[in-house]
């Protein structure tokens, strides 16, 4: 990635959307916009975890607006990112599917583990270079992240389901500040992070930051009323806590240093930072500048390096976690990908051309649970671990992809309907075919081509004589594809 290039990353929070957009320069980023609106689309999520259509639309106008500024960006320069509320949400496909058309970019939905590492890496690289080991902390709308690490690299994440936007409507449902409702929200609070402190013991840490939006609120309102600017202490916590309490709810609170639209939702952020410090023994916290999209800019850098995405070295550790055969799983990989590349040409489809080939490198990964049905295995495992750098689509296409390689093809029907699905499956189910025998095949003389709704495999004169098994698997992958609406049709001489 050149210098002067321009990138942008959007996080959709719960509390707000958020377009972050820099200058890559000598590997940093310099900062060109920043534009941040009150979504509050976590409170448009109700008791059956659906979004409300009144949530949808405020997303929708947001994302308008962001795609107005990111008019000429390429794909590879924009990363979107949504978290919890889309998490939750029962709906979000109906979200996203609109949101994508409008933003111009695909929207990834990633999971807690992956946030919490995105806000790392953000934290991290707008801090001095230092050796210290750091707990960060990010309250958020709707989770709350925690992560020790040390320089660049995070040792210890994990995401709570708790947050400002979330507790204030549970626990502060009209804006009404008392000691009692405080009370019931802290201990709540300390509740479900109780168990982090088996995690993130003191002992592995020495410097407390905060992250994002609450801790920054807080750090705003002490500083602009007399408090120590750049540090947010227990005291300062206890004395906005009674200058809450005084108002008696957000709409009466005037606060120098606190924005209109940080009050409705400061009740159960500020309840949240209480028992991290509480239950941490904290006496004061540093407000970071780093946040989620910050880190999403950096792992676009990292993304475009050679060996720097962080998605291979996950791809490398499932392998080596599940006991995956190496060397079967790169043979299948490389016959894959070279069967895709027949059919789907140029730059557009070189994503999924690297996506196939982690499918394809992943594709044994539940024999480790077991041999019968293990494409079933596999599936579920992708659909179900915390994979760095991977959104959850991302994982769900590669499962449906390791659930397909084999057997019946009914299972499928739905993500059968894209076309370029169809391409990635079809060529993995012949790779995983041609290396039946576990050793490379002779498959650079195959030809595989494909016109709209129909695919073709044409072999030498001679291929089947030499190797019989596999032209008999070949006819059985024959009759599998005529159960589907694609057209499969070979030459097997």
């Amino acid at each position: 990635m050149q210098n002067g290039t321009l990138l942008a990353a959007i996080d959709l929070g719960s509390n707000s959307f958020r377009l972050e957009i820099g200058r890559l320069q000598a590997g940093h980023i310099e900062r060109i916009e920043y534009i941040k609106e009150t979504v509050r689309q976590g409170n448009g999520l109700d008791e059956n975890k659906m979004l409300s259509p009144a949530a949808m639309q405020r997303g929708w106008d947001c994302l308008a607006r962001f795609a107005e500024r990111l008019h000429g960006f390429r794909k590879q320069q924009v990363r979107a990112v949504a978290t919890q509320t889309l998490r939750e949400a029962r709906n979000r496909d109906d979200f996203l599917q609109k949101a994508q058309a409008i933003l111009g970019f695909g929207i990834e939905v990633i999971s807690g583990q992956e946030e919490a590492r995105l806000i790392y890496q953000g934290v991290s690289h707008l801090l001095p270079q230092s050796d210290e080991r750091r707990l960060v902390v990010d309250i958020g709308g709707r989770s709350t992240e925690l992560i020790i690490g040390q320089g660049y690299t995070a040792r210890q994440m994990e995401s709570y389901r708790l947050g400002s936007v979330a507790w204030s409507a549970r626990y502060f449902p009209k804006g009404q500040f008392t000691a009692d409702a405080f009370r019931t929200a802290e201990i709540a609070a300390k509740a479900v992070l109780d168990q982090a402190l088996d995690s993130f013991p003191p002992s592995l840490w020495s410097v407390a930051y905060g992250s994002s939006g609450t801790v920054g609120a807080v750090a705003d309102a002490l500083a602009a009323n007399g408090w120590p600017a750049g540090v947010v202490t227990r005291d300062g916590l206890d004395w906005l806590v009674e200058r809450l309490i005084k108002a008696g709810s957000a709409d009466q609170l005037r606060m120098d240093g606190m924005k209109d639209d940080r009050r409705p939702v400061i009740g159960g952020g500020v309840s949240v930072l209480r028992a991290v410090f509480d239950l941490f023994g904290i006496q004061e916290m540093i407000p970071a500048q780093g946040a989620l999209r910050h880190g999403a800019l950096y792992d676009l850098i990292d993304r475009d390096a050679g060996g720097g995405d962080v998605r291979e070295r996950t791809v490398r550790w499932l392998s080596e976690r599940f006991s995956v055969d190496a060397a079967q799983a790169q043979r299948v990989s490389e016959v894959a990908t070279a069967l895709f590349t027949q059919v789907a040409a140029g730059e557009a489809n070189e994503r999924f051309s690297q996506k196939l080939a982690w499918a394809a490198r992943l594709h044994e990964i539940g024999t480790h649970i077991s041999h019968d049905r293990s494409y079933h295995h596999g599936a579920y495992i992708l659909d179900n671990v915390d994979a760095s750098g991977f959104s959850f689509p991302e994982l769900h296409r590669m499962s449906q992809l390791v659930l397909g390689q084999r057997g019946k093809l009914r299972k499928l029907e739905e993500p059968l309907q894209d076309e370029l699905f169809a391409k990635q499956l079809l060529c993995l189910r012949l790779a995983v075919i041609l290396c039946h025998a576990r050793r490379m095949p002779e498959h650079e003389t195959l030809k595989l081509g494909y016109k709209p709704g129909a695919f073709r495999l044409v072999t030498p004169e001679g291929w089947a004589r030499r190797f019989p098994q596999s032209a008999w698997l070949l006819g059985e992958e024959l009759l599998a594809w005529q159960k589907t609406n694609w057209k499969f049709s070979a030459d097997i001489r």
